[in-house]
Parts: structure tokens; C-alpha cells; sequence
């Protein structure tokens, strides 16, 4: 169908729902349609070519229309469109993948539970951390810790065990969950070291675990680095201590690695950038690169073995499990990235751009830090780069920037006031010097804007 760019803003506004978004004032703007992509790059419905520096939302990792994949999923679809995982079936393309994910983690995770979000994936460690305590007759075992600022998807077990207050508001605030702070060294870390705070942090965890009783923590719930709440970078000494303290009080500890898996940061899991040694694992978006839904839940031998063995039927499952389709899209992904050594482009285009930034924006008054992993990055933008404090929160400086950056055809995105990016690995040098001149332009913009506006 062939419509204007108003007539898909008008019956956008009259029916479609939106994720994570005012309405009422979307309605009065107007939604900008995407109607294709290629690589790095969206073009909008008034043919606007827009760098996507968020490969889509954290996942289009082989950049946008890759051949490859589209032609995966037809030759799936022509060959077995749909069979479901119940009645002790199973296709191949499920099969095929769930080995190949074995493989990717060494054998650390030899079990694979599949689903269609990250949320799903997070809600199935949920009650599986559960239901192991229970079947090793510690039925008390029920509190999930997570963190302040932690995002694990928006169902209500996954916002409940994320530490997005607003979220919470919406949500309802769920019994069995609690939160502790995040090794947010920038925001929270006053005038400690980074690895004197990443310590403090850390020990965060063995002060609830204390207050709480280790009898009835199920486990600790933690993305390796916490990126929809700001690409939150652990120091070095964080991840060791909590490590120890999980083992110290035998607490499940699973790794978030929705936005983290199969090489944002420039290793093929978070885990192996920081060391974790998980029980369980969520993975989704970089699986396949976002091209069709897919998730799972990656399960150690120390839960899996039990479930096996001792727990009878496994309540739990969903319709498009293991679906061959996303299963046979999400192998062919994993080919691509590893023919293509996508995971170690990532590593070195992530350096390449965040040297670019910080040459460029080193004296900015705006940017108090450039921070980032593999492809994976932050921008502060701060009131005083001296202290490290930031502007009020009805300043809106992030969405200032995060409008500067859409009205100039590029794409970042703000959590709180910090500009946050994870563009796909294949972009390429001279496409590194394009994002930052754009990034650097829409600072620029902001910064005009709120001294116009007498914020400074």
C-alpha cells in the first residue's frame, strides 16, 4: 500500500500501541516511519537517510538487510514454516542451534530452553532459580536480588527483578524481589577510586544477603554491564567479589546477556569479558541480530542435571519455542559473525569510535565521560565536568540531545542524561568519522540550547 507519511502518522496514532512511550504526545508529533534499512543506515517514509547508531534496539548486529539471513528464513519457511516443541517433538533447525550455542560457550552451558523475548527468557531463570531450591528441598528460597538501574525486560517478573522505578510504578512492586546498588562509578562512586567503589558495590550484595537470610535468596539476577540503564560499566574489582560472595552463600548467580550476547562486547558473551562464572544465562537480541524473535534461557550443568534428573515435568514452555524458522535465522546469523569475525571487528571498531569521540569531545564543557566495551558506549553529558554532577532531572538534557540527534538523521539514545550507543559491528572507518561528527553536532545543539535556556 502507498500512503503519505501523514496518513501512517494518523493511523499510527489512531491504533498502534507503542512501547515505552507517551502517547498523548506522540499523537501531536507524529511517529517518524521506518519503511526500509541497509547496513548501517534507515530511510524514513520522507527518504531521509538516518545513521542508526543503536543497530535498531542493541541487536542488529550484521547491520540491516543482510541476504543471508532473508534467505534463511525463506528457505525455512518454504521447508517446515512451524512445529511446535510440546508432545515430544522437535525440528532440526532447534536442535542444530541449541549444540551450536553449547559450542559458542564452551560447554559451560550444555542446555538450552528457547523462547520468543528477552523478558520471556529473564522470566524463565525467574522460576527456574525457584524451582531448583524447591526441588533441592529449600523451598524459602524465593528472593531475587537484582539492581538499581538493572532492565530485564517488561513482563511483570522481569520488571519486577529490574531496578527501573517507573517501571515499578506501572508494575506493581512484586514480593520476593530486592534491589541493591548498581557499580555505577560515574554517578554514584563520590570520590572513591573506581576500583575502591566497584568493591563497595559489590559488597552491596553480601550486606542484603545478610539482612535477608541466605536461606531465602533463590539468587542474584545481573546484566554484565547494564545497558538500558545507561551502559554501566562495571569496575574491574566488581565482578570478582560478587563472584565470591555467591559462591561464599552458594546463591544462583545468571547473567543478563539479552543486550551483551554473541559479541556486543567484543567478546561472544559478556561473561567472558568480565569473568562470570553464571549458573544461567538469558541471551536474545544478537542472536539473530534482531531479525525475527528469538530467545533463550541457557541453563549450567549444577541446575540442569537436577531438573533432569529429579524434576519430573517442566511446567513451563511457550507456543513459538524453539521455532524452526527463528532457529534456522539465528544459525545462519551465527555463521556470518563468525565467518565474517564480527565478534573481533566489534572489539576494534569499538576502540576506533571511542577514540574518535573522545579526541573530539575532550574539551567539550558538555562531557564529563566517553565510556564503552566493545560496541557499546556512553556519553555523560554533565552540568560540571569537575564533580561529576549532573543537570536537574526536569532539565530534560538527555531528550534535548536525543531530538538534536533525530532531527539530524542520526540515531542515539538517552537514559537519563547520558547518550548511550551500540551501533552493528560492520560499521566501517569511514562510517565511525560520520557518527562522530553527528554525535558531536548534536551536543553542540544541546549545549546552545540550554544556555539559551539558562541551565549553565
Amino acid at each position: 500500500m502507498t500512503y503519505t507519511t501523514k496518513q501512517w502518522q494518523a493511523m499510527d496514532a489512531a491504533h498502534f500501541l507503542h512501547p515505552f512511550t507517551d502517547h498523548k504526545a506522540l499523537a501531536e508529533q507524529g511517529s517518524r516511519i521506518i519503511t526500509r534499512a541497509k547496513g548501517v543506515y534507515l530511510w524514513d517514509s520522507e527518504n531521509h537517510k538516518i545513521l542508526d547508531g543503536m543497530a535498531g534496539l542493541w541487536c542488529a548486529s550484521v547491520g540491516h538487510g543482510h541476504p543471508e539471513l532473508v534467505e534463511a528464513a525463506t528457505k525455512q519457511m518454504s521447508e517446515l514454516s512451524f512445529y511446535n516443541a510440546f508432545f515430544k517433538t522437535a525440528t532440526p533447525p532447534a536442535i542444530a542451534l541449541a549444540s551450536r550455542i553449547a559450542e559458542l560457550t564452551g560447554q559451560r552451558f550444555r542446555h538450552v530452553f528457547f523462547a520468543c523475548s528477552g523478558s520471556e527468557a529473564v522470566d524463565s531463570i525467574i522460576r527456574t532459580m525457584r524451582h531448583y531450591w524447591t526441588l533441592k528441598g529449600e523451598p524459602n528460597r524465593q528472593i531475587i536480588i537484582g539492581r538499581q538501574y538493572g532492565y530485564h525486560g517488561s513482563t511483570i517478573a522481569g520488571s519486577a527483578a529490574g531496578g527501573m522505578e517507573d517501571m515499578h510504578k506501572q508494575a506493581g512492586h512484586l514480593p520476593g524481589f530486592t534491589h541493591i546498588t548498581a557499580p555505577y562509578w560515574y554517578g554514584l562512586g563520590g570520590g572513591l577510586t573506581p576500583e575502591d567503589f566497584g568493591l563497595q558495590a559489590a559488597q552491596a550484595l553480601e550486606e542484603r544477603i545478610l539482612e535477608l537470610g541466605p536461606e531465602n535468596i533463590a539468587g542474584f539476577l545481573a546484566e554484565p554491564l547494564q545497558g538500558a540503564g545507561g551502559v554501566i560499566i562495571p569496575p574491574a574489582t566488581y565482578w570478582p567479589e560478587i563472584q565470591r560472595i555467591c559462591r561464599k552463600y552458594d546463591i544462583l548467580l545468571a547473567a543478563d546477556e539479552v543486550i551483551c550476547g554473541f559479541g556486543r562486547t567484543g567478546r561472544w558473551f559478556g561473561s567472558d569479558t568480565f569473568r562470570i562464572e553464571a549458573d544461567l544465562m538469558s541471551v536474545a537480541k544478537g542472536l539473530t541480530s534482531g531479525y525475527v524473535p528469538l530467545s533463550a534461557m541457557l541453563v549450567g550443568d549444577r541446575v540442569a542435571d537436577l531438573l533432569i534428573s529429579e524434576g519430573g515435568e517442566y511446567y513451563h514452555g511457550f507456543t513459538y519455542s524453539g521455532h524452526p524458522v527463528s532457529c534456522a535465522v539465528a544459525l545462519a546469523n551465527l555463521d556470518i559473525i563468525e565467518r565474517d569475525g564480527l565478534v573481533e571487528k566489534a572489539a576494534t571498531q569499538g576502540e576506533k569510535l571511542r577514540a574518535g569521540l573522545r579526541e573530539r569531545l575532550a574539551d567539550h564543557p558538555l562531557v564529563g565521560e566517553v565510556r564503552g566495551v566493545g560496541l557499546v558506549g556512553a556519553i555523560e553529558l554533565t552540568a560540571d565536568k569537575r564533580t561529576r554532577a549532573f543537570f536537574p532531572d526536569d532539565a530534560d538534557v538527555g531528550m534535548r540531545c536525543r531530538n538534536h540527534c533525530f532531527q539530524n538523521d542520526f540515531i542515539m539514545r538517552a537514559v537519563r542524561d547520558t547518550m548511550v550507543f551500540a551501533p552493528p559491528f560492520i560499521i566501517d572507518d569511514e562510517q565511525i568519522e560520520e557518527f562522530v561528527a553527528r554525535a558531536a553536532h548534536a551536543i553542540d545543539l544541546t549545549y546552545a540550547e540550554i544556555k539559551d535556556a539558562g541551565l549553565l
